[in-house]
């Protein structure tokens, strides 16, 4: 955790199997302008081994909120996105913006079924899933943004869990809950964005960015990229929330 009273915090939540460590690349990049935290999740991390359910997580991102003064920006990818979503609407007075990266895609149908497919796969074998997931993110990233992926460990035995707590959410209904600002991030060629159009509709303040020519995970390919977007939404919280003018471009 970094700290410097003079930003906005910010509290980044990470993917599926990962770790908090995920966000170390982007981290590095902000500096010690804004106070941050990257937790881990319940069955991730320093953590592994505990149950994951998604009232957990929540918990998990709002203690972080409140380690850095009770009011943040949640930023998430994948897994973090379905969070911070979460975590927005039941506490909107600790969440002053979100940005939801990577998740834009309602787990139902055929898709619902290829993901919890996956999810078992991953149960039944999860040290080989773990070597695989390490293998694919080596292929997919750069060595410092793939290092920080597999640095806090990987936990493909719960994602059977995540799954089904995922697929009982109703992300919807969760943003239209939320009356702050939101940011939906999706790579081109994110799987994750085939329902975008319907979680950008239910934002009471949202907008879209897509991310050219990337996947669900290369959007963590260009640091400097990502970082200046996580930096404009700060600005603008920050503007809205304190009044502060700033500089920079909303996207």
């Amino acid at each position: 955790m970094k700290s410097n009273e003079a930003g906005l915090p910010i509290v980044f939540v990470h993917g599926m199997r990962v770790s908090g460590t995920m966000w170390r690349p982007v981290i590095q990049a902000l500096g010690e302008r804004h106070p941050i935290a990257a937790p881990d999740l319940p069955g991730h991390g320093a953590r592994r081994g505990e149950p994951f359910t998604m009232p957990g997580a929540v918990a998990a991102v709002i203690d972080a909120v409140d380690q850095l003064g009770g009011r943040a920006l949640v930023v998430g990818l994948s897994l973090g996105g379905y969070v911070a979503v979460a975590t927005a609407a039941a506490h909107p007075d600790r969440v002053l913006g979100l940005m939801a990266m990577g998740c834009t895609a309602l787990p139902r149908g055929v898709f619902g079924a290829v993901y919890r497919g996956a999810g078992r796969l991953a149960a039944g074998h999860p040290e080989e899933f773990n070597r695989l997931s390490a293998f694919a993110f080596r292929r997919a990233l750069p060595r410092p943004q793939a290092d920080a992926m597999v640095a806090g460990g990987l936990s493909s035995e719960a994602v059977p869990s995540i799954v089904e707590e995922v697929r009982e959410m109703n992300p919807l209904a969760s943003l239209a809950a939320y009356p702050g600002p939101v940011w939906l991030v999706n790579g081109e060629r994110d799987h994750f964005r085939r329902h975008e159009r319907r979680f950008l509709d239910a934002c009471r303040d949202g907008r879209l960015t897509i991310r050219p020519r990337c996947g669900h995970i290369t959007s963590l390919t260009d640091t400097a990229d990502l970082t200046r977007q996580v930096r404009d939404a700060a600005a603008v919280v920050t503007a809205r929330t304190y009044g502060v003018a700033h500089q920079g471009r909303a996207r």
